[in-house]
Parts: structure tokens; sequence; C-alpha cells
């Protein structure tokens, strides 16, 4: 665990996410991710100390899954980050495919490699096969993992995350990192 969310956003960056599912495996380098500061931070579902069904697996130890249903469509993968009771996660939005490939392409209606098969956290979840039925998995083993591969990030941008506008002052906030010049990269 790190009690730094904003560190581990950047740690993040060149690990390779890896999803076993209904038999199919896939993966991708994260490229992209955002920093949610729990309780202090206006942007995060459990600002305030807010506790409800859908919010309750922040508070877990860190290193397990937060999916949830955004627009009633797109499942969005957080990685849980602290220690107990500290609500911090970490958005992923957006790999570079390395593994099943062709099945990301399926899963996402696509016929060729192009960077918005895995750019932004919708899309990112859906080549995946990510669902919000994966909330609470843990990421050390299963059927979503995250790996070092050793890939060295040298060079990481920092702006304000996307989509946060509610969040006043916070969303101002320079809470999203992404690997300078890869193409995988959500569109702000």
């Amino acid at each position: 665990m790190n009690e730094d969310v904003v560190q581990v956003a950047k740690d993040l960056l060149g690990k390779v996410i890896v999803t076993k599912i209904d038999g199919i495996t896939t993966s991708g380098i994260i490229t992209e991710t955002e920093a949610y500061a729990g309780i202090t931070d206006k942007a995060s579902h459990a600002y305030g100390g807010r506790r409800t069904n859908r919010t309750e697996i922040m508070y877990a130890r860190g290193g397990v899954a937060y999916v949830y249903l955004c627009y009633g469509i797109h499942h969005l993968f957080n990685v849980v980050t602290n220690v107990q009771d500290i609500p911090h996660a970490v958005l992923i939005r957006a790999i570079e495919p390395v593994k099943g490939i062709d099945a990301m392409l399926q899963r996402r209606k696509k016929t060729k490699l192009q960077p918005q098969l895995t750019s932004g956290p919708g899309a990112m979840s859906m080549a995946l096969g990510i669902h919000t039925s994966h909330t609470g998995l843990s990421l050390a083993k299963g059927i979503i993992t995250i790996h070092d591969e050793g890939l060295s990030v040298e060079d990481i941008i920092a702006t304000t995350r996307i989509g946060v506008d509610y969040a006043k002052e916070d969303a101002l906030l320079p809470y999203r990192f992404y690997i300078e010049g890869n193409k995988f990269i959500s569109k702000p």
C-alpha cells in the first residue's frame, strides 16, 4: 500500500494490466491514469466520507478493483490504493494493447488496431472485458492482475482530470497522468 495516491497514479504508468476472462487473455501497458484522493477530494466518489453500496469497496485495503457504471453504459476500472478505511483510488484511463488484440477488437466491434480501441476508461474496460461484477476482486491474482514488467517510463505529463468540473477547485488539480508521446491516451 502507498498513502500517496498521486504517486501511485504515476507509478502505474508503464505497468501491464492482464485480464483472463472466459478463457481469453488480454493485456496492455497502462498509459494514462487519474488519482482520486478520497474524502478530501471533491471529485472522488468518497468525498466527505460518503459510503454507499457502490463506494464501500473504496474503503477496503488497497490492491482490489473498484469498477463502477458511468452514464449507465461505461464500466470504469479503478485500483483501490491505500490502507483500510482510506478511500483512495486510481482510475485507469487508457492502455496500449499488447496481447489478445483480436479479442479486444471483437469486444469493441472494431476492425483494426487504432488508439480509440483502448483510449478512454470505458473503451479500455470494454476491450479488456472488465465489468462492474469485477468490483472487489484482488488485483494480485485471478481475473484481473497488474504486473511490473520492468518497462521504464521517463516522461510523464501531469494535467487536470477529465469530466470532473463539478469538483470546483479540485477539478483544477493536476491529478491526470499520461506517458508523453504515447498515442493510446484519451482525448480531453
